[in-house]
């Protein structure tokens, strides 16, 4: 199946779900602080976007341009492409902004007001008090301007150099005369807050915010007046994002480590993906930038809102009371691990299965500081791709080998804008004696995994974590990842063989339990489906479910083009990108999607097959899409556990059965609602919880005869 019509393009799905990031911005329903950082995310993800994807497809188009004739069909599908982008994102931009007014106006009625600075500081002067205004003064004074050492730009000035891709600047023109003058101002973001907030008057009740931004463009005067001469002065936001690639050569006397830090050195002078600007930028300002930063596609200019780098608003304070912002969870303790002594025992009585965040991520973080001082405990292997910024796991891991543990950690140097961070744990765990592999320098290691080699009755013994998410404690608080435990003798080995092949990739190993990306993952999906194609064909019961980040692999999605074709009803759940189009009359009659955006990131990988009935499940760390299945090492694993395959089955079912958090994914990728009709509520997400209480309670009774 080649014809482009049965496909979407992944750009426009993946704009389609930032569409269902911004729904949850508007959404009444959800708490007033809670849609303001929504927003943020929202603005976070589509500058990652143009970063990234938008970035990727200007690459294209200019080597194509170079190679191929004006009438290339590649040339012109491109072009199409990112003219489609625009539009879009136009049409999202046109939607976000009365999305954030309305947001901003109803914080008044909560006696929060955040008070923007425009039309050259009159508000800041009709609206404050004197008492307040002196306040700003001195907080200018003694908190922002020393750490603010504007640029002056001159001929000789590579004005592309001074932009950091993730800073915000005011572009400043001192006019004397007929004479300009342009300065340019990085609002300092890491030393103070955004958000400041302003002392109340005795008589007054409204809590007042104002944006740093607009503090430092109100003391303007106060940085430039006596070094400069000038009558008057323009300034304005500006904000540059940059093409996220990097260009590493093949240098064979090169290390990795080594080509990652020159790496990231090049993408601080990699080209402009688009350069935001407030939108009452005079002209004279915007052709100065435009000629400056050598920009000739109008594209990648982006006119908007004052204040760029929103996505700071993820962090933006709650001044009232506790309904503005979402009802936090108790993450659970999990029974199967407090009923036993350590860590070791509760895995060696059965599998253990954790759900984050609606579990505690210490469970994990137990699991590695045990080991890092059980006399037992011989080896520890984990690998890494995005961890915390102070990592507890990895703080275990260097006190490991002080207590005499071998230790070998897999840093993924390339996880995109984590490079500089596993650089520097890099270094720090060789210094401490660790062990540090770099992976397969042309496959990114994607694999959730850990290993714990113990010595029991005189012969080596393994416990194996294989999870959906990284080894992040922040991100285990916010996003949902499933962390599986088990001693089963077979799967331990196959996780021990995943780090053979990591370190001697010439070698080859047979994985009989586990679905290892990029050795058996499509070969082993194909047969599944295939499967599942046979029982339908036979008359049999046939059912797919998937839960998935990501499904653009045209080859998979081909397959279950096949699989619906032959009956097989397949039930999917894609929180981003989905290129296959559901329900397309001839193609996808069997298949239905749906997507859960909500109040925690869905990030798990969740696979189940019918199988006649024995319902083959696995928990994966790779998406559906080429690079997972064909570039990365990625591990999927059976649950074996019949009571740990059952709870996630019944949470799968309780997201399928979601009518207030689920969108259909259809043909018009129009992100409509989940209809509730007649039925009870179900946000699936919160019923999740409740399910996993019940079933805590059950394990608690269950295990109180081990006491």
């Amino acid at each position: 199946m080649n014809d482009s019509r049965i496909y979407f393009d992944k750009e426009l799905s993946w704009l389609s779900f930032n569409e269902r990031v911004l729904q949850e911005a508007a959404d009444p329903n959800v708490p007033l602080i809670e849609r303001i950082r929504f927003l943020g995310i929202y603005s976070s993800n589509l500058d990652e976007f143009f970063r990234v994807r938008v970035a990727n497809i200007r690459r294209k188009l200019i080597v194509t341009q170079a190679t191929t004739t004006d009438s290339s069909s590649q040339l012109n599908e491109d072009q199409a492409l990112l003219d489609e982008i625009i539009v879009k994102v136009k049409q999202l931009t046109d939607k976000f902004q009365p999305i954030a007014a309305e947001a901003f106006e109803q914080l008044q009625n909560h006696n929060i007001e955040l008070l923007f600075n425009d039309e050259k500081s009159k508000i800041f002067k009709k609206q404050l008090s004197k008492n307040q205004k002196t306040w700003l003064k001195t907080f200018f004074e003694h908190q922002v301007v020393r750490h603010i050492t504007p640029i002056i730009i001159s001929s000789n000035t590579h004005l592309v150099n001074c932009l950091d891709d993730d800073g915000i600047y005011l572009l400043v023109a001192l006019k004397q005369g007929s004479n300009l003058q342009y300065a340019l101002i990085e609002i300092p973001r890491e030393e103070v807050s955004r958000f400041i907030i302003l002392p109340k008057e005795d008589d007054e009740s409204m809590q007042r915010v104002v944006m740093l931004d607009d503090i430092v463009h109100y003391f303007l005067d106060d940085i430039f007046n006596g070094i400069f001469e000038y009558e008057d002065m323009d300034a304005y936001s500006v904000k540059l994002t940059r093409d996220a690639e990097y260009d590493l050569n093949d240098e064979l006397d090169q290390s990795l480590l080594d080509k990652m830090s020159k790496g990231l050195k090049q993408r601080l002078n990699a080209a402009p993906a688009r350069l935001g600007f407030d939108r009452h930028m005079p002209e004279y300002m915007v052709k100065f930038l435009r000629k400056a930063l050598k920009i000739k596609d109008e594209n990648n200019l982006v006119p908007g809102v004052r204040y760029r780098h929103f996505k700071d608003f993820i962090g933006f304070p709650n001044l009232g009371d506790e309904t503005l912002e979402k009802q936090e969870i108790t993450a659970l303790d999990s029974e199967r691990f407090s009923a036993f002594n350590n860590v070791f025992d509760a895995i060696s009585h059965q599998d253990v299965l954790v759900y984050y965040p609606y579990y505690k991520f210490r469970h994990f973080t137990e699991f590695v500081r045990q080991a890092s001082y059980d006399p037992s405990v011989r080896h520890i292997k984990i690998n890494i791709y995005r961890v915390a910024k102070n990592s507890e796991i990895l703080n275990s891991l260097m006190e490991a080998v002080k207590n005499g543990k071998q230790v070998t950690v897999v840093v993924e140097l390339r996880a995109r804008f984590d490079e500089e961070a596993n650089i520097e744990w890099a270094m720090r765990m060789k210094d401490a004696g660790i062990h540090v592999e770099f992976g397969i320098e042309s496959l990114k290691v994607h694999a959730k995994l850990c290993i714990v080699s113990r010595v029991e009755n005189e012969r080596l013994v393994r416990y194996a974590h294989i999870g959906t998410g990284n080894f992040h404690e922040k991100n285990a608080r916010i996003y949902t990842d499933y962390s599986l435990f088990t001693k089963h003798k077979e799967i331990t080995q196959e996780v021990d063989n995943v780090f053979s092949f990591i370190a001697h990739s010439y070698k080859r190993f047979r994985f009989n339990h586990l679905i290892v990306s990029p050795l058996t993952s499509r070969r082993r999906f194909y047969q599944l489906i295939d499967n599942e194609i046979a029982q339908a064909e036979q008359g049999h019961k046939a059912q797919i479910t998937i839960k998935i980040n990501n499904l653009v692999d045209k080859g998979l999605i081909d397959r279950l083009y096949r699989a619906s074709s032959a009956g097989v009803k397949v039930r999917m759940i894609v929180r981003g990108m989905c290129t296959l189009i559901p329900q397309k009359a001839g193609v996808s009659d069997n298949i239905e999607v749906i997507s859960i955006v909500d109040q925690f990131l869905e990030h798990p990988r969740v696979l189940m097959f019918h199988n006649n009935g024995e319902n083959n499940l696995f928990i994966s760390s790779g998406d559906w899409m080429e690079r997972n299945i064909d570039q990365r090492v990625e591990v999927g694993c059976p649950v074996y556990d019949e009571t740990l395959k059952q709870r996630i089955i019944d949470m799968l079912e309780l997201q399928l059965s979601d009518n207030q958090k689920a969108r259909i994914i259809n043909q018009a990728q129009d992100n409509q609602y989940v209809k509730q009709g007649k039925r009870e509520a179900v946000r699936s997400q919160m019923a999740i919880y409740d399910y996993l209480q019940a079933q805590e309670r059950l394990d608690k009774k269950a295990l109180k005869n081990l006491e």
